[in-house]
């Protein structure tokens, strides 16, 4: 019997140290920066899928690009397994998918509460738009109501007349086309190159929110800061393939849904932004960038009537569901 016994639980620690050598190692591809407050969330996000599922799928998370896979490229690489898990934003993919990069233009909305109407109705295109990709959205994290503001390397500008004689640097298509019908020369340069472009010249100035500025030591080569147009933007998904989600138990998904339900709660809240932003402001100006006042409201009032011209045009020009989703999105926020 002792040694019956013996053999059982040699048999049960066996399968033990089986179950943990089989435990998944997943990489998840996130663009963004190490200093960035949504990194810390898909840090907590793996560390709670990993908790959740009692160690059975340990995700690491390669920060600032650092597996070689490009924003734009998501829908592409993701849907055939190139990476288990990556962070996702709507308005990289404009050119795979155009309608996905038309749901929210950043300048149409102006305050928590519309914000707050949307989102629901945002998540769930989010969701049905990925999945005819290939893509499950397993969760979402939300990103706060910043304030985009023009950062410039040699002079100061604070009027828009002023930003039409510099080359601009953005990162979405509904910013060139906006910027495009303001006079303004603007093109799309990745953060991760636009510390280069901004020292080397390639642009004069570049739209950032002051809040990130500094995990892009965008301190170092701009000397002048001013606030331009509030920006509430779509929330960052947590992606992967569908084909592998499909495949998971349902105990596995439901631990990685939680995880996911987590962030978001975590991250679904504004109360501090503003007072965060002028903190990040009152940095940037002790590292040395000349904080200027806020562009005139008139500048600012013309180019949130622009955005919401290149909405339009935009979600037409995409067609397929896009003009759908803007009418969704307009009826959130009950216009």
């Amino acid at each position: 019997m002792k040694n019956a016994r013996n053999t059982v639980v040699g048999v049960l620690a066996a399968g033990c140290m089986i179950a943990s050598a089989q435990a998944a190692e997943w990489r998840f591809n996130n663009p963004l920066p190490e200093k960035r407050t949504q990194t810390a969330e898909f840090v907590q996000f793996a560390e709670d899928v990993k908790k959740n599922t009692n160690g059975e799928i340990n995700i690491t998370v390669y920060s600032g690009g650092s597996l070689g896979l490009k924003n734009t490229n998501a829908l592409r690489f993701l849907p055939k397994g190139a990476v288990d898990m990556s962070m996702v934003w709507a308005n990289y993919l404009g050119r795979d998918a155009p309608a996905l990069g038309t749901v929210m233009v950043q300048g149409t909305i102006g305050s928590e509460e519309e914000l707050r109407k949307v989102l629901p109705v945002v998540k769930d295109i989010y969701t049905e738009a990925f999945a005819e990709w290939g893509v499950t959205a397993t969760g979402f994290v939300a990103l706060p109501m910043l304030e985009a503001s023009i950062f410039c390397r040699e002079e100061p500008v604070r009027t828009l007349a002023q930003l039409k004689t510099k080359k601009l640097r953005v990162w979405a298509k509904d910013q060139v086309e906006n910027f495009k019908r303001l006079g303004v020369s603007a093109q799309i340069i990745p953060q991760e190159e636009m510390y280069v472009a901004m020292k080397t010249g390639v642009v004069d100035c570049a739209v950032y929110p002051a809040l990130y500025a500094h995990t892009v030591s965008l301190q170092e080569v701009a000397k002048y800061g001013a606030f331009l147009y509030p920006m509430a933007s779509g929330p960052y998904v947590l992606g992967m393939s569908a084909k592998k989600w499909g495949g998971l138990s349902d105990t596995h998904k439901k631990a990685i849904q939680d995880a996911g339900q987590a962030a978001w709660d975590r991250t679904n809240t504004y109360a501090e932004d503003h007072a965060k932003e002028l903190a990040a402001r009152q940095k940037l100006e002790a590292q040395g960038v000349e904080w200027l006042d806020d562009f005139p409201a008139a500048d600012r009032a013309v180019y949130i009537e622009a955005v919401n011209v290149t909405w339009e045009k935009l979600a037409n020009e995409a067609g397929g569901d896009a003009p759908a989703y803007r009418k969704r999105v307009l009826a959130a926020m009950g216009r």
